[in-house]
C-alpha cells in the first residue's frame, strides 16, 4: 500500500466536497473503504460521491438496509457493515457480487471484507480533530487507487 497521506477539513460541507472532487475522478469499479468512529463524517463523504455523479436520490447511512443504491452516471453501492458479526454474514448479503461491478463501491466499517477485497482500493480514515474539523488519512493500493489520488491531489491539498 503506498504511503498515507491526508486531507484536513474543517466542516461538514468541505467534507462533502471533497467526496464530491473524488467522485469527479473515480472510474467504474473504484472501491472506496471509510472508516471511522460514528459521527467522523464518512455518510458525509458518500453524500458528495454521490452529487458528482449526479444521483438524484437522498445518501442516507445504510446501516440498518446494509446496502443502499443510488442510480447517476454511475451507480454508487453505499454499504455499511457494522451490524454485521461475521464473514458469514458478509457472505450472505452477497458482497463478493458487488466487488466486480461497473459501480463505485463505498463501504462504511470495512475490516470484515478485507479478505474479500481485490488488489486495488483507497482507504480513508476519518479522524475526529474537533466537533467540526476532520483528518481524512488516504492509503491507495493498485494503480486505479494511485491514479485517483493523483487526480484529486490537483484540487486538494493533500499532505504526508
Amino acid at each position: 500500500m503506498s504511503k498515507s497521506e491526508y486531507i484536513i477539513t474543517n466542516n461538514e460541507k468541505e467534507t462533502k466536497k471533497i467526496g464530491k472532487l473524488l467522485g469527479d475522478n473515480v472510474q467504474p469499479g473504484q472501491i472506496i473503504l471509510l472508516k471511522g468512529d460514528l459521527g467522523s463524517g464518512k455518510t458525509r463523504f458518500v453524500k458528495g460521491i454521490a452529487a458528482s455523479l449526479n444521483s438524484t436520490n437522498e445518501v442516507s447511512s445504510p446501516t440498518y438496509n446494509l446496502i443502499n443504491e443510488y442510480p447517476g452516471k454511475m451507480t454508487l453501492y453505499h454499504m455499511d457493515l457494522y451490524r454485521l458479526d461475521n464473514e458469514n454474514d458478509l457472505l450472505n448479503i452477497g458482497f463478493e457480487d458487488y466487488l466486480y461491478r461497473d459501480g463505485i463501491i463505498a463501504i462504511e466499517w470495512p475490516e470484515l471484507a478485507y479478505d474479500f477485497l481485490p488488489a486495488d482500493f483507497l482507504l480513508i480514515n476519518f479522524e475526529i480533530v474537533s466537533e467540526n474539523k476532520r483528518k481524512l488519512k488516504l492509503k491507495a493500493k493498485g494503480e486505479k487507487s494511485k491514479n485517483l489520488m493523483k487526480g484529486l491531489a490537483e484540487y486538494v491539498d493533500i499532505r504526508n
